[in-house]
Parts: structure tokens; C-alpha cells; sequence
């Protein structure tokens, strides 16, 4: 038999030859995955024996991460805004940086009448469409993308957290032409730029859906698709929220100021990069009303 702390340090060792950050962390996530207790708990049972079972799948999760696989496919859920989402190699693993489109709507929408529809263009696992229905209980949404297997694992998060009854997740590019008027359009569209693709780190070119990554040339091309979609469904009052890439800000908002659309209040991320950007119709200011 194998107590926890025993096989915790060596798959911590194991973790760390493959180059492999907070190895000590991700080992007790996958062993609190493995045995289904809480992370916690694996910390503070660590002489509690393995039964051969999880010992040996125990085992196999860690191969599979030395191999890359991320954490998150392993497990099949990531934590995005304080909300456990299911993600499989169908969606893209959300980040803490896509908070900041949150973070960034929150502060829109902090003293107005707050968003009636929502709008999230390339959805995925849901993760902000969702989120924001969590937020805004009188809200109702509808997320698009042209990945089937990623709007079934949107859906699926929808129903585990109680939120399908005003979430509609849609298949089509872009808008899939859902008329408007939105009051709320947020995305964070591929922004790689094609050339970068093969620098990405392993876990993420080999393992995440390339067209979740790869934004054309010069990464800009799903903005530009975006965008010109904004005008004709975007509220007099509403505001689009945009998640973008490093060194990206300037030229989007070049892209948003040439359809027309005014630029709002951008967001950092934990790094101070910009990471979000707002923009509106003319007809809106700032603290908002119609004009």
C-alpha cells in the first residue's frame, strides 16, 4: 500500500522533471480528482493509504500530464468567476485573464439599468455568457459558436449551474445573424496570430481546438468579424466587452473606431496588460442614457 504523502511527492517529482509549474498543487488536484476528496482534505490525510485502485489511476493521470495534457482536460472542469465549468478538448480552458471582461461589464453596467440581453459571440464552455446570467438574474442570453461539441458542453454547464431556462446556446458563425437589439455583447474570439501558433506552449497548441486559438495573419481577423456585425444588433445604450491579446488594444479600437463605435473604459489584467475593451454606438455616453 501507498500512503498519499508518499505518492504525492513522487508525482510532484515526476511533475517537475517534466517542466511542469506548481507541481506540488497540481499533484493534489489530480489526487483529490483520483480519490474524490477535496484538495483539502488530501493535504491534511497525508498518511491515509491509497487503495490499489487509486493508486494505479493515480498513476495514469499523472502520465497523462507529464505527456501535457492539461490539468483541466484531465478533471473535466475548471473554476471561471468563482463557478465550476465542464471543459473537454472541444472548448477552451478559461482563464483568469477572460475575468476581466467581467470585471469590465460590472463596471459598465455599475450605475445603469442593467444588461436585458446578452450576447456572447464564440461561447464555448459558456464560461461568459454564464457567468454574467449568474450575475444578472433578470438577464437572458444566448451564446453562438460553430463548434457543436463545444455548445453541448455550454449547454451542459448551463444546466448544472440553473441557468438553462434563460440561456440558449446557438450554432453559427459570428452573431449566427441573432437579431438584436443586444444590451450586452461580450466575446473573446481566437487572437493568435497564425505564425504564433507553433511558439504557444505545448499544452495549449496540441491539446486546446485551434479554432479557438488561431485569429488569422495578424490575430485580428475575428475582430474585424465581430465588429462589423455590432452595429446593426447593439442597443442605443449597449456596450460590446472585448477580451484581446498583448499589443492588441490599439489596433481593435483603430478597427471599432472605423465601424463607427466609440471607445469606453479598457480593463488590465493581473499582469497590467489590456485586456478588455469596451466600445459603444454614439448615441450612448459613458454613465450611459440615449442621446
Amino acid at each position: 500500500m501507498t500512503v498519499i504523502r508518499d505518492a504525492l511527492e513522487a508525482a510532484a517529482r515526476a511533475l517537475e522533471g517534466a517542466g511542469i509549474a506548481g507541481a506540488k498543487a497540481e499533484a493534489r488536484a489530480l489526487a483529490a480528482f483520483v480519490t474524490g476528496l477535496t484538495p483539502a482534505q488530501i493535504f491534511s490525510r497525508d498518511y491515509t493509504e491509497l487503495s490499489d485502485a487509486d493508486a494505479a489511476r493515480f498513476d495514469a493521470v499523472i502520465r497523462r500530464r507529464i505527456t501535457g495534457e492539461p490539468a483541466a482536460y484531465i478533471i473535466g472542469l475548471r473554476e471561471f468567476w468563482s463557478l465550476p465549468f465542464k471543459v473537454t478538448p472541444a472548448t477552451l480552458i478559461p482563464r483568469p485573464d477572460t475575468e476581466s471582461v467581467i470585471e469590465l461589464v460590472m463596471q459598465l453596467f455599475a450605475d445603469r439599468a442593467r444588461p436585458q440581453r446578452i450576447l456572447d459571440i464564440g461561447t464555448g464552455s459558456g464560461c461568459l455568457v454564464l457567468a454574467l446570467l449568474d450575475i444578472y438574474a433578470d438577464a437572458c442570453g444566448i451564446g453562438t459558436d460553430i463548434s457543436a461539441p463545444a455548445l453541448s458542453v455550454a449547454s451542459e454547464n448551463a444546466k448544472a449551474l440553473g441557468l438553462s431556462d434563460r440561456a440558449t446556446m446557438i450554432e453559427g458563425a459570428w452573431s449566427a445573424q441573432q437579431a438584436g437589439p443586444f444590451d450586452l455583447i461580450v466575446s473573446n474570439p481566437p487572437y493568435i496570430p497564425s505564425p504564433d501558433i507553433a511558439t504557444l506552449e505545448p499544452t495549449v497548441r496540441a491539446f486546446e481546438p485551434l479554432s479557438a486559438l488561431d485569429g488569422g495573419a495578424d490575430g485580428l481577423d475575428a475582430y474585424r468579424n465581430v465588429l462589423a456585425e455590432v452595429p446593426d444588433i447593439l442597443s442605443n445604450a449597449g456596450w460590446v466587452v472585448l477580451e484581446v491579446g498583448i499589443h492588441q488594444a490599439d489596433p481593435v479600437t483603430e478597427i471599432a473606431r472605423n465601424l463607427g463605435l466609440v471607445e469606453g473604459p479598457r480593463q488590465c489584467d493581473i499582469a497590467g496588460i489590456d485586456r478588455a475593451l469596451s466600445f459603444h454606438k454614439k448615441s450612448v455616453g459613458i454613465l450611459g442614457g440615449s442621446g
